[in-house]
């Protein structure tokens, strides 16, 4: 029985004291709460990125453009992951109709957009704002590349019907949303669109200060 009293001996000693165990959960919140600071660091500066890049359309959907050409030509060239690019085909069809949807259904909750040119201009309120559509977008498009780099999601298809059936699902959706559009007379855009009602010839007085002629 001496082995076992001395080996049980051993194990008690090796335990850390009351003191020691208090050291060593110090030391990992001190880590946890090192790495949770990290993240909100990271988190804020990408948000204030987020936040100055909204007025820069034209350059925010052009880097969208180049993220796509990107993805293409690792698809292209590794030949494969064809379920994941329909999956992100139909993730960007999905987000471009609530782009071109309005944020209220005229068809659920009656008409909430002018039916004739002497109501007053309303904006076109979309269900996907452009920033939300080009972010989730972008996302999308980022994540998909990044599913290319491994095997597991690679699932062999016949991809020709994959095109065949997007295209077709592409021109159903889009036949349904130019008639909803025609139905109930409304663009989504805004060109060609009248701003103020004094551009008629009509409206209220110009509240705009005098100009200083000196």
């Amino acid at each position: 029985e001496s082995p076992r009293v001395e080996a049980r001996s051993v194990v008690c000693d090796a335990r850390p004291s009351g003191a020691a165990s208090r050291l060593i959960w110090m030391y990992a919140e001190e880590e946890t709460s090192a790495a949770e600071s990290f993240r909100l660091n990271v988190a804020r500066h990408f948000q204030i990125f987020l936040d100055k890049s909204t007025v820069y359309v034209t350059a925010r959907w052009l880097g969208f453009v180049f993220a796509c050409l990107i993805y293409v030509l690792r698809v292209w060239y590794a030949n494969g992951w064809y379920i994941v690019t329909y999956g992100l085909g139909i993730f960007l069809l999905n987000g471009f109709i609530g782009f071109l949807s309005p944020q209220v259904d005229p068809d659920s909750d009656g008409p909430v957009l002018p039916t004739s040119n002497d109501e007053e201009f309303r904006p076109f309120s979309r269900r996907v704002p452009e920033f939300k559509f080009w972010y989730s977008s972008t996302k999308g498009v980022v994540v998909a590349f990044f599913m290319t780099f491994f095997s597991v999601f690679d699932i062999p298809v016949f991809w020709p019907i994959l095109v065949v059936y997007f295209f077709a699902l592409f021109a159903l959706t889009m036949k349904r949303q130019i008639k909803h559009m025609i139905k109930h007379k409304y663009v989504p855009f805004s060109i060609g669109k009248k701003r103020y009602a004094r551009e008629q010839g009509g409206g209220g007085p110009d509240t705009r200060p005098p100009k200083n002629n000196k």
